[in-house]
């Protein structure tokens, strides 16, 4: 029989993916057959020729599930979804149909099943498929991950166990994610506490880290539509900080920390020549990620000359210094196919910070 696992969350960015990933990572060391799926796919990517969600391609490719792809990712969206479901010209009931044999096939080929939701309880629900509706459609108890607050987090909680009740969805576990380490066990008790007259086990999620919450240059260019111009092992480099270079040479060059991305207008030719040539230092090339160079007007020659025999990564782009600013600090980046440096990270975590055997025994 097929242990299956339902993983929704309060909100984006909670952590569904790193729970899925990490959980699935677990799960191999305990069942011969692991699966995921994603019943419904919000955002599309196209991967090996086929339009699927796009944590179903990175499960996909982590766990060598390729062949599984098309049940992984039964229903995906497109622009237009919506629409044409409230204009009656798409059946929701195809959707629940095309789910539901999906996870039956995966049921039958797994012994233990990651199905993970989208967004919070309600994402779906135009088409009658909100993660409450779909757990209670796939008989899949719930794991609801959290951020990693008390007050806020458990508003957000008491919100969304609001639909999982309406809809017949039964809550098993409360995963508080991103906790910061000094205060996990306090922020922890504090959570047991207020549901303690309830069913709800709080089990402990990650603590809080950069590495896996920021993001990397190639996540960037994607993000703002650019073309970066690096190789494959500068384009997974994961950035810290986001600088503006807009001060003094000397003052950019003692405020850079470890990995920053400078955001530099294309008329200082002189900050632009300098971050080049101090990329070519040990010490410096470990503090410059990269740059993000503003303006519509071309470099001039010689700077551009020095760029690229620096080998510095960068990006171009028209859009002004606070439009790039605040896109890039307003996002929260997923973790990527390609982003092997915090895969790795998220499986090694997962074997110290989350205790499968417990979540495991409540499933």
């Amino acid at each position: 029989m097929c242990k299956k696992i339902f993983v929704a969350a309060t909100g984006q960015h909670c952590g569904k993916t790193t729970t899925s990933l990490s959980l699935l990572h677990l799960a191999r060391k305990k069942y011969n057959r692991i699966g995921f799926i994603k019943p419904f796919g919000p955002k599309r990517t196209s991967y090996l020729g086929k339009y699927v969600d796009v944590d179903a391609a990175l499960i996909a490719h982590v766990y060598d599930m390729e062949d599984q792809l098309e049940l992984m990712s039964p229903v995906v969206l497109d622009s237009r979804t919506t629409r044409d479901v409230l204009e009656g010209k798409c059946d929701p009931q195809t959707y629940q149909q095309q789910i539901c044999h999906a996870t039956a096939e995966l049921e039958q080929q797994c012994d233990f099943l990651i199905i993970e939701g989208a967004g919070h309880a309600g994402v779906g629900s135009v088409m009658g498929l909100n993660n409450g509706q779909l757990a209670h459609l796939l008989d899949a108890p719930v794991l609801l991950v959290a951020g990693g607050g008390v007050g806020n987090v458990i508003d957000a909680i008491q919100l969304n166990l609001a639909l999982f009740r309406e809809t017949n969805a039964t809550v098993r576990i409360i995963l508080p994610n991103k906790l910061v380490k000094s205060k996990r066990d306090a922020t922890l008790n504090y959570l047991q506490l207020a549901f303690k007259n309830s069913p709800l086990q709080v089990v402990g999620g990650f603590n809080y880290s950069p590495i896996l919450a920021n993001p990397t240059l190639k996540y960037l260019s994607e993000l703002l539509l650019l073309e970066l111009h690096a190789d494959s092992d500068q384009a997974t480099r994961i950035v810290h900080q986001v600088q503006l270079g807009a001060a003094s040479t000397q003052r950019i060059v003692d405020l850079l920390q470890e990995s920053t991305l400078l955001i530099v207008p294309s008329s200082r030719d002189e900050v632009l020549v300098m971050l080049a040539t101090l990329y070519h230092l040990p010490e410096f090339k470990i503090k410059i990620a990269g740059l993000i160079i503003i303006g519509v007007a071309p470099l001039a020659k010689i700077v551009q000359r020095v760029i690229d025999d620096a080998k510095i990564p960068y990006m171009r782009t028209a859009q002004t210094t606070a439009a790039v600013y605040t896109t890039i600090q307003e996002d929260v980046a997923k973790i990527g196919a390609d982003d092997n440096e915090k895969i790795a990270l998220v499986q090694h975590l997962a074997e110290n910070e989350l205790d499968f055997e417990l979540i495991d025994s409540l499933f």
